[in-house]
């Protein structure tokens, strides 16, 4: 029961409850302090209760602290979640009082960040700021409604349509052959061949790979699924003539070290604007251009949607007009 007395020239509501901090709030008159009290105690029956005093005093820093260590270690992209999260503790946003975030801080922190960084990151640091006030909302009962959730992201920008021109692909072959790195020439072979994300074919394992079958299982994608890919015949050739060891693994470098190591021999190869990435759109456009289906080649690139796929898909028009005869 919330007890209600007069305090110098205000009225002042406390509610105890066992296992509870007390919760307190002062009005002008005792109507309004008696109504308060009424709603607050069946918030707190219904477990719904924000009390404004500890969403004033905690910060939205303090917060991503905390969803920094309950809630991102279980996700699949903790690692890249850690980075947008230091992003926003370093941000003037971060000191506000998590009561008192607004949408339209939410979207000056928006316009701010556009300004620096593409569309893309500023979306998936909106959408992290929005799982954090969930956070806040749902599982600390802090703030009754989340901010981010009435903020526009900015625009999809438009998917890269690069796919390689005529002569380039024999020139990154050759400039891969000059590498140092012995795998680099195998795995642009194996991206072009099956469409797979750098990630994929960096943790590909041996014992993952089927060459009789010439199948390769793929692990806990980045979409969350494990899915099997076809090879055709030059991606098992490139596999039956790689050595093996390096603990099983496939690759024998990190996907962030083969990176650089493919930019340089982009270099060497001089092709313009060109990135690891593109391999995979190269690779889907193709599948496209021999006759697979949306579901056929779907199954191989691990898209969910057409939508998505339709993003990845670049067909040249002269191979179409030969179709059309």
């Amino acid at each position: 029961m919330a007890s209600i007395r007069k305090h110098g020239d205000k009225w002042q509501v406390r509610i105890t409850r066992r296992g509870c901090a007390a919760i307190a709030k002062s009005f002008l008159n005792k109507v309004d302090a008696e109504r308060w009290g009424r709603q607050a105690e069946t918030l707190l029956d219904q477990g719904t209760f924000i009390d404004p005093a500890e969403a004033k005093r905690t910060t939205v820093a303090e917060i991503i602290e905390r969803y920094r260590l309950e809630v991102t270690p279980k996700k699949k992209g903790a690692t890249q979640e850690h980075y947008r999260l230091n992003v926003i503790q370093r941000s003037t946003l971060s000191q506000l009082a998590l009561g008192m975030a607004r949408s339209t801080d939410i979207a000056k922190y928006r316009d701010t960040r556009i300004a620096i960084v593409s569309a893309n990151t500023v979306k998936n640091e909106l959408n992290t700021l929005s799982a954090i006030f969930e956070y806040a909302k749902g599982e600390l009962g802090l703030v009754a409604n989340n901010p981010v959730r009435s903020v526009k992201r900015p625009a999809q920008p438009r998917g890269r349509t690069r796919r390689l021109m005529p002569g380039e692909e024999e020139s990154l072959f050759t400039a891969c052959r000059s590498s140092r790195a012995w795998y680099l020439l195998h795995l642009v072979t194996l991206a072009i061949e099956t469409g797979a994300r750098l990630g994929e074919l960096t943790q590909l394992r041996w014992e993952n790979i089927d060459l009789t079958k010439a199948v390769a299982h793929l692990r806990d994608t980045k979409n969350g699924e494990d899915r099997s890919i076809p090879l055709s015949q030059a991606a098992v050739q490139s596999l039956k003539t790689m050595p093996r060891g390096f603990n099983g693994r496939l690759i024998p470098a990190s996907t962030d070290s083969v990176k650089e190591t493919f930019r340089s021999a982009v270099k060497r190869a001089e092709l313009t604007d060109f990135h690891f990435h593109d391999l995979r759109h190269e690779a889907i456009s193709r599948f496209f251009e021999l006759g697979l289906n949306a579901i056929e080649v779907a199954s191989i690139s691990g898209h969910k949607t057409l939508q998505m796929l339709k993003r990845y898909t670049h067909l040249r028009a002269e191979d179409l007009a030969k179709k059309l005869g």
